[in-house]
């Protein structure tokens, strides 16, 4: 796990397989004090390789290196907000995080609508997140063709 952002000790933390939200944050040392983390959803499973912002606006990824990290925390609620923990969604720099784009992200997406976006934001929030760019199989709406469109432009 990544856990950057407003947290005592930044860095790459091993965990176990099956380990939380909460328990990256403890292996970092916790957040910082006075960091907004009523967004963060702290129980949810963390799947290998995923990088967690603590501190951040919704969608955000971390912040440049030795620059302030952002004051309040990415979270998870369903809607279209991202779920804590997850990779920057912007797609600008690469594949769009399945487990961080909004509703309307997912939307500019090829072949992909604001009911298919919808679609996947649900499976994301019933499911604790994407483990992988196949779990986007599972999703109503996504088919065989659509998703070999769709892999390259996406990640977990």
């Amino acid at each position: 796990m990544d856990v950057s952002g407003k947290v005592r000790h930044p860095g790459i933390q091993r965990l176990p397989a099956g380990s939380r939200v909460v328990d990256a944050l403890d292996a970092a040392g916790g957040a910082s004090p006075g960091v907004d983390m009523t967004g963060l959803n702290r129980a949810r499973v963390l799947a290998d390789g995923e990088q967690i912002v603590v501190g951040a606006p919704p969608g955000a990824g971390p912040p440049p290196p030795n620059t302030p990290a952002r004051t309040n925390g990415a979270g998870q609620g369903g809607g279209s907000r991202p779920p804590a923990g997850a990779a920057p969604a912007t797609g600008a720099n690469g594949p769009l995080s399945l487990n961080a784009a909004t509703v309307e992200q997912l939307d500019a997406l090829p072949g992909v609508g604001p009911v298919l976006a919808q679609h996947i934001v649900d499976y994301r929030t019933e499911h604790g997140g994407f483990r992988s760019v196949t779990d986007l199989r599972q999703v109503n709406g996504i088919g065989a063709r659509r998703f070999t469109d769709l892999r390259p432009l996406v990640q977990p």
